[in-house]
């Protein structure tokens, strides 16, 4: 499918895997617009072809304001990547207690039941552009986690949240058919995002070395080419891809 000439929306845009994205789809002549929260979006760099919109993935009316946004241009929404989500750590029992349902479901509500608002809202309005050939209209690209296979002591509810990314994945794609609407899910390993950024050298390097091949982090840059070559590959659907050297993570 052609990106230049098109609309895409990247949520979670302001930085890590959805900045590099948006800042992809970008170069490659989409209008983007870049959809995080208000403190994300005032720290987010200058990017030509990117703009920012502020709203939280989990309140349907922020969504569907960013969604009309995006859709209202001259430009036809045809690419969704789904990149907003958050990852605390907690164990179901640990010496502080039980694990706070507040919590657990804090992440379920932004990692799944985000992602889920987000492709209804958007599908809505792909639906609505022109067909292209084969009747295809556009793709939605959500991120999961290889936690979702391989969750680790103390991720148990950032698992549970990327498990649920991985479930909806073909039912989706089967269901959004009908509008000519791809659904396609990358799982990514241990990718160097701010995240990581206040981590040691050592711990830093620890990591690396756990992944067999190539013997380091990943790349936002690799995320966002995925997503492109995902844009791209017209028979690629209701799948999900792994992208981490072969990672299969310990139980810590």
């Amino acid at each position: 499918m052609q990106i230049v000439g098109t609309a895409a929306i990247v949520t979670g845009g302001a930085s890590g895997l959805g900045g590099a994205t948006a800042r992809a789809l970008a170069d490659k002549g989409a209008a983007v617009y870049a959809v995080d929260l208000p403190s994300a979006v005032e720290r987010a760099p200058e990017v030509e072809g990117v703009t920012y919109l502020e709203a939280d993935v989990t309140d349907p009316e922020q969504v569907e304001a960013a969604v009309a946004e995006a859709a209202g241009t001259r430009h036809p929404l045809r690419t969704v990547v789904n990149c907003a989500g958050i990852g605390p750590s907690a164990r179901i029992l640990s010496k502080r207690g039980p694990h706070d349902l507040g919590l657990f479901r804090k992440v379920v509500e932004v990692n799944l039941i985000g992602t889920f608002n987000v492709v209804t809202i958007a599908a809505a309005a792909i639906a609505k552009t022109e067909h292209l050939d084969h009747g295809q209209r556009g793709v939605i690209i959500n991120t999961a986690s290889i936690a979702a296979f391989d969750g680790q002591i103390g991720q148990v509810a950032y698992a549970a949240s990327k498990g649920g990314v991985v479930g909806l994945t073909l039912p989706a794609a089967r269901d959004l058919s009908s509008s000519g609407i791809r659904v396609v899910t990358i799982a990514p390993g241990i990718i160097d995002t701010p995240m990581l950024a206040t981590v040691s050298d050592e711990f830093r390097a620890g990591l690396a070395e756990g992944v067999p091949f190539p013997k380091r982090l990943g790349l936002p840059e690799e995320y966002a080419k995925l997503a492109l070559s995902i844009v791209d590959q017209d028979y690629l659907n209701g799948e999900v891809i792994r992208l981490d050297g072969a990672l299969r993570m310990a139980p810590r």
